[in-house]
């Protein structure tokens, strides 16, 4: 892998985390995931005064680009990851950056910083955002908690990462990611074929309703399904609405897409080259400190295809 070197202002917040349901998960009580608490504010760590505003050079450990599940270590039993998710997290290699995804105990962290505290309240300060991740226990009891998009430097080395809950004061911890492995069986757009062709379909010009499914990235961002389909001349292009409002262009083939609206989540009109198939799309995403493209497929199910109301 090439060495890298990661900015402290790199942020993620891109939405559900791959968890491990019914990993022998206990039940969470309300004590027990209070993200602030007094002993909070005698942990500081060393790390976090290494970092003091210099950049983290990325380990010589080599991971493909590629969705994994990775451990994440922390040195709080307040911050830590849900116990449905037996300790792990989903990490996510995009050309050669990587970042974790976890899913925590509760609601009470509400954003993360990578860097220190003091750091995290600084003018400018680009705060890591939380999104709601479902999480199943042994039990079968589910629950809605925060989860987190979160740079790591390196494997197997200790890095600072602030935490603020619901009483506004900023903690400094340390994590680590550790013992990655890779999450196999994804089938790529090019295997998939090109599916078939809107032409084939003899759809009457006219406006339309059609199930969509997104895979790719971390698994976290999803879609809205059904989406709207529109027919001209039998050609089709469907209106594709993000559920985070941070997505600033769409690449189809060779062509970008700009946003019609970031109300409600990014709403983009892309052009459906084929039904029925896995079509490679590329999303950027602003949600950190440097835009970062990444790789989806969307599939367009023909089944599902009614007219619109």
């Amino acid at each position: 892998m090439m060495r890298k070197r990661i900015g402290i202002l790199l942020a993620v917040s891109l939405s559900a985390a791959l968890c491990l349901a019914g990993c022998g998960a206990q039940a969470v009580t309300e004590s027990g995931t209070a993200a602030v608490s007094a002993e909070e504010e005698n942990t500081q760590t060393s790390a976090a005064d290494e970092a003091d505003g210099e950049y983290t050079e990325v380990s010589d450990t080599v991971l493909e680009d590629g969705v994994y599940t990775a451990e994440f270590i922390t040195d709080s039993s307040m911050f830590h990851v849900n116990e449905a998710c037996d300790g792990k997290g989903t990490l996510t290699v995009e050309d050669g950056v990587m970042m974790i995804h976890v899913s925590l105990v509760s609601q009470n962290i509400v954003n993360l910083y990578y860097g220190t505290a003091e750091e995290a309240q600084e003018e400018g300060a680009v705060l890591i955002e939380p999104v709601e991740d479902e999480v199943t226990y042994s039990d079968g009891y589910t629950e809605t908690v925060y989860g987190f998009d979160i740079p790591v430097p390196a494997l197997d080395e200790e890095y600072s990462v602030a935490i603020i809950g619901t009483k506004g004061v900023w903690y400094d911890h340390t994590v680590s990611v550790s013992n990655p492995a890779r999450i196999e069986g994804e089938e790529s757009a090019s295997e998939a074929g090109s599916g078939v062709s809107p032409e084939s379909l003899n759809l009457a010009d006219g406006t339309y309703t059609i199930g969509v499914t997104l895979e790719g990235g971390t698994g976290r961002a999803n879609i809205e399904s059904p989406a709207v389909l529109i027919v001209t001349g039998g050609a089709a292009t469907a209106r594709i609405t993000w559920s985070s409002s941070n997505y600033d262009y769409m690449i189809v083939g060779e062509e970008k897409y700009l946003p019609i609206s970031t109300e409600g989540g990014s709403l983009f009109e892309i052009p459906v080259d084929g039904f029925d198939y896995a079509m490679a799309v590329t999303a950027d995403t602003t949600a950190m400190s440097e835009p970062h493209e990444i790789d989806y497929t969307i599939y367009f199910d023909s089944s599902t295809i009614s007219p619109a109301e």
